[in-house]
């Protein structure tokens, strides 16, 4: 329970409209009054005879004032740091462009 000047007040919690998406990158846009975090997929794609390309399907897009985001990165920096504790230090690995296939020999 929060407390407002002395005053309990009870927080109640609505998951009714609530969906779940699964994210392997991000995107950031700001304004000077809002950030805007598109959260998505980084799909490899490989077309015959052109480059490796890499899709961002987008799947959610988060917009909240410099505030916001502010609570966000101090709770996000707390569970990492406590995750780290307990699991040891999170490796970050450059993302590695896709390969073209193997040509076939003979």
């Amino acid at each position: 329970m929060a407390e407002n000047q002395g005053q309990q007040i009870q927080l109640r919690i609505d998951e009714s409209k609530m969906h779940s998406s699964y994210a392997n990158t991000i995107r950031t846009s700001t304004t000077l009054d809002e950030v805007v975090l598109d959260f998505g997929l980084n799909i490899p794609m490989q077309a015959p005879n052109q480059q490796p390309t890499v899709l961002f399907s987008v799947g959610s897009r988060v917009i909240m004032n410099w505030a916001g985001a502010k609570r966000l990165a101090m709770s996000l920096g707390q569970l990492i740091r406590q995750y780290e504790e307990q699991n040891g230090e999170i490796k970050l690995q450059r993302p590695q462009p896709p390969q073209p296939p193997a040509e076939k020999e003979g």
